[in-house]
């Protein structure tokens, strides 16, 4: 049972069934495959030439998923120095080329950044208030027809200046959804 239950699936592009192995770690659990594969609609099946972003990368499942659908760069940013080796492992199995895996705060890395995502996947541990710190520095990070997915237990009661609600959903416990740049 242990074997299965630590490891992910991509469900589609170039590394479509490929399971990769995660450690276990304190509020580690991969985004579930039905909120994936709504996602990977919403996004669109092929994300060919995108810039996009992993905050809190955790098992990978989503920053692996964009890169086997064709993202032109995938940045992984995770604290965990564990969960970092266990993501370099995965990007070295599969060989892409496309994976950055940073260790660092996800945080940190949003205060001073200074490139511009089309996508950026924001699923932070759930029994914290990192959600509510990151949302006021996603719209600095956008790309001007950009998108964040949010994955939260709770959905935020109010969006930031400079962000919209563009897709909502919920599964199970699961609150996610797709906000973008308000227009000006």
């Amino acid at each position: 049972m242990s074997q299965s239950r630590n490891k992910v699936r991509i469900i589609g592009g170039e590394y479509r069934r490929r399971m990769l192995p995660f450690p276990d770690a304190a509020g580690l659990r991969p985004t579930p495959d039905r909120v994936r594969e709504t996602l990977f609609n919403w996004l669109g099946q092929d994300l060919y030439g995108k810039n996009c972003l992993d905050l809190f990368a955790g098992s990978g499942a989503l920053g692996f998923e964009a890169a086997s659908r064709a993202a032109r760069r995938v940045v992984m940013v995770e604290k965990s120095r564990q969960v970092c080796e266990s993501l370099q492992a995965n990007r070295q199995l599969l060989q892409a080329g496309a994976l950055e895996v940073m260790s660092g705060d996800a945080l940190l890395y949003l205060k001073n950044c200074r490139e511009r995502f089309d996508v950026i996947f924001v699923d932070p541990p759930y029994d914290s208030d990192l959600l509510q710190q990151v949302l006021p520095l996603l719209a600095q990070c956008l790309s001007e027809d950009g998108v964040a997915y949010v994955e939260a237990r709770q959905w935020p009661d109010a969006l930031p200046e400079g962000l919209t609600l563009l897709k909502r959903d919920k599964a199970g416990m699961v609150q996610y959804g797709l906000l973008g740049l308000a227009s000006a």
